[in-house]
């Protein structure tokens, strides 16, 4: 009976990828995000890969079509129209910086797609499917480009910390990290701002208005710079060496190493070797033992961002901590969910910017416990990995597949039928299975 329906929720969560299928690539959800999103795709891929291999290349190959000359991968790919999403394309004005179809955001995202890669990749060479090197090395060029522009866009000084110059890019939009910084931001635009997500989502769930006044005065800062990234990083009044994207791309250029190694594409070893270095050093500086974590830099007013968000323990994906580190990590995560139903929590319980159904500031998000978890596993915390994973799991099963969950309650919350929530049930789900 406990077969049966395990096999139930892995064949609800297959068809939730099935029905925001839109011929190839994946929406997040139908309505409130009905195009395609840089890392939602890339976790996706993933989860496709536990049972369509094809499908999981087609997912990152669709989303290659976005890429910028200049290797950027933007955070939205605007494959058809659709009026249920604000801001779009005739906000972002990109065609002139990037002309080709389909159009695009002028931002990017977490840069997943290098991690997805050599997923789908180890699980092809698992099955003996010899027949998708080809593949596997256009994408993996394809994610190279998108590296280098990383380091040259966004870490012009070789810091090894890449920044962000809006809080989209860093996936967690309404972070109380970005509080402070964000402040500084006009509230003007001259944008009409038409909200579509409270259409969706009970507004309490989702970032405040004035929120979205300063998320749209950055658009126009940087379209004003035609997204020019030299102009952009001149004229940024919002710019975070964030630890979050920093661990992703020290992880992800980890993966494309594998991959280059696996494929003797020996010209670029020395080069992602490099590169994988400069972000480690740069995210072991990072540490800070008052906030029991990572922190992320704030590059205008020259502050450590010390706010107890999700970002502190992402690290943990590319670092190898010492055994004081670890212990620390261990002990600040089990705090962190120490009386609630599900963790780990987006933002500490027991900090002041704390809410526990508001996007960011609070809610546990399944793809968040699938990094903190593979960070524990890479760093020998096994057994609090496994209580993770396990407790994201039980949560999806009794919740379903919602955007994000309540830590307190452990209820569903934003969207219904959420690609990403699918894909890492399945993921985790099979990881348990094979263990």
């Amino acid at each position: 009976m406990v077969e049966r329906s395990i096999m139930n929720i892995t064949d609800a969560a297959r068809a939730i990828l099935a029905r925001n299928d839109r011929g190839g690539y994946t929406v997040p959800t139908d309505g409130l995000y009905p195009f395609q999103w840089n890392w939602d795709s890339a976790f996706v891929s993933m989860g496709f890969a536990t049972f369509d291999i094809d499908r999981a290349y087609q997912e990152l190959e669709r989303f290659t079509e976005g890429q910028w000359d200049d290797g950027m991968f933007p955070h939205i790919v605007f494959h058809v129209p659709s009026d249920s999403y604000f801001p779009g394309p005739d906000v972002w004005q990109t065609e002139h910086r990037h002309p080709k179809k389909p159009t695009t955001s002028g931002i990017t995202q977490p840069p997943v797609f290098g991690m997805a890669l050599r997923f789908i990749y180890e699980r092809a060479l698992a099955e003996n499917r010899t027949d998708v090197v080809e593949r596997t090395c256009v994408l993996f060029e394809a994610a190279l480009r998108s590296h280098r522009w990383w380091l040259k866009a966004r870490d012009p000084d070789k810091c090894g910390l890449v920044a962000i110059l809006h809080p989209w890019e860093s996936g967690s939009d309404n972070s109380p990290a970005w509080d402070e910084a964000l402040a500084r931001v006009s509230t003007i635009t001259k944008t009409e701002i038409r909200r579509q997500d409270t259409k969706h989502v009970n507004a309490t769930m989702r970032p405040r208005n004035i929120d979205y006044q300063r998320f749209i005065h950055l658009v126009e800062v940087y379209r004003e710079c035609e997204w020019d990234p030299i102009k952009q990083w001149s004229h940024a009044p919002f710019k975070i060496a964030d630890v979050q994207i920093t661990a992703i791309l020290a992880r992800a250029t980890l993966d494309l190493l594998w991959i280059a190694s696996h494929l003797n594409l020996s010209d670029v070893i020395k080069e992602l070797s490099t590169m994988h270095q400069l972000l480690i050093n740069g995210l072991k500086s990072r540490w800070n033992e008052n906030i029991r974590g990572f922190v992320s830099f704030d590059l205008i007013s020259g502050k450590n961002i010390e706010k107890l968000t999700q970002s502190c323990f992402i690290p943990l994906i590319a670092v190898e901590l010492n055994s004081h580190q670890r212990k620390i990590i261990q002990d600040e995560i089990e705090r962190w969910c120490q009386g609630m139903v599900v963790g780990v929590p987006s933002t500490a319980p027991f900090s002041a910017d704390f809410e526990s159904k508001r996007y960011w500031r609070g809610p546990v998000w399944a793809v968040i416990n699938w990094l903190i978890a593979d960070g524990l596993r890479k760093n020998q915390l096994v057994e609090l990995a496994t209580i993770t994973e396990g407790n994201t799991i039980n949560v999806i099963e009794r919740a379903g597949f919602c955007e994000y969950f309540d830590p307190i309650t452990g209820e569903g919350l934003g969207g219904n039928t959420f690609s990403w929530t699918a894909a890492t049930y399945l993921v985790l789900r099979r990881r348990l299975a094979d263990s």
